[in-house]
């Protein structure tokens, strides 16, 4: 890879950006473990049934105290793995909820019919929890060959029950698509029009609204790039469709990132490519203050450019 290249600093000032900074942050996000009911293709988290890296309770109740000692932390953003699977995943949601914020739960749909998770659904409604889930496609073959057999017919089943619940309609329902390949995402707002008219024509499935993410060239998608010798050609297409149009609306810029084990990162992909925050403080248990994350310098890397490319792409969809 021609590291010049692929300089993701070296773009910024390009375009007139001295370095990337923090906001204040209003976004608290946590990975709560890498244990999953599912291995897709594309998760750059590498999550999956065999692992065992799990929040614990220590670190949760480390998580809530940031939320009460920052009411400029407006929502909790739970991820995974299957964030549910966390036995600890619902005093946060209730706790949250208490405080009066948001909770966003990434759900892969089909976790709701795991063991032990028959009632998921319900808690989630009855606490008003935004649910973004993931559905790559409306196609039942490109959805099983990104994610495993049997994924999509679940997962309609699940957004069905979602529905019954209000989901789509009254409670907040996001999905998210990811391209089946090393290819940047259509243009959200058309393909929401496509995804609302084939879900409720073919399925009756009802959501609010559509977030496109590129993939990123980190853990099993750029292990697939390098099997398939395509590494270089999508780093080449991500850096050519970089867009300075998305830069303030980046999602490290407005967050805090917690990984599993409590350690600090500056997004959910740094976290995965174990890049800590800048800073002496690199884990939760060990704040003090949390209030001087505005202004701090955030760390980039190659894999920015898929948050940069196109229409941009965050954990809250395209940002241009």
């Amino acid at each position: 890879m021609n590291r010049r290249l692929h300089d993701f600093s070296g773009t910024l000032a390009e375009h007139g950006h001295r370095s990337l900074t923090r906001a204040r942050p209003t976004w608290l996000q946590a990975n709560l473990g890498k244990r999953c009911n599912q291995a897709c293709r594309h998760c750059h988290v590498d999550a999956s049934p065999t692992r065992t890296e799990m929040m614990d309770e220590a670190t949760a109740d480390r998580l809530l105290w940031l939320l009460e000692r920052n009411p400029a932390l407006e929502l909790i953003d739970l991820t995974g793995g299957a964030p549910e699977l966390n036995p600890h995943f619902r005093h946060i949601v209730s706790r949250t909820r208490q405080l009066g914020r948001r909770v966003l739960d990434r759900c892969n749909l089909t976790v709701l019919f795991e063991p032990g998770q028959e009632d998921t659904a319900e808690f989630l409604a009855e606490h008003d929890v935004e649910v973004i889930a993931s559905l790559p496609c409306y196609s039942e073959k490109n959805v099983d060959a990104q994610r495993g057999r049997g994924v999509f017919d679940k997962s309609i089943e699940g957004l069905r029950r979602l529905n019954a619940l209000g989901y789509g309609t009254t409670r907040t329902l996001s999905l998210v698509y990811n391209p089946g390949g090393a290819f940047l995402p259509p243009g959200q707002a058309s393909l929401e029009a496509d995804y609302k008219r084939r879900l409720h024509e073919d399925f009756g499935v009802e959501f609010t609204n559509l977030l496109t993410l590129a993939n990123m060239p980190i853990a099993r998608f750029a292990t697939d790039l390098a099997r398939e010798g395509r590494h270089d050609e999508y780093m080449q297409l991500l850096v050519g469709a970089f867009n300075p149009a998305t830069v303030d609306g980046l999602m490290c810029r407005h967050l805090i990132s917690i990984g599993w084990d409590g350690a600090l990162y500056d997004c959910d992909f740094n976290q995965m490519l174990d890049m800590p925050s800048p800073g002496s403080t690199r884990s939760i248990h060990d704040l003090t203050d949390a209030d001087d994350w505005e202004g701090r310098p955030i760390r980039v890397g190659p894999h920015c450019f898929g948050c940069t490319a196109g229409a941009g792409s965050s954990c809250g969809g395209a940002l241009a």
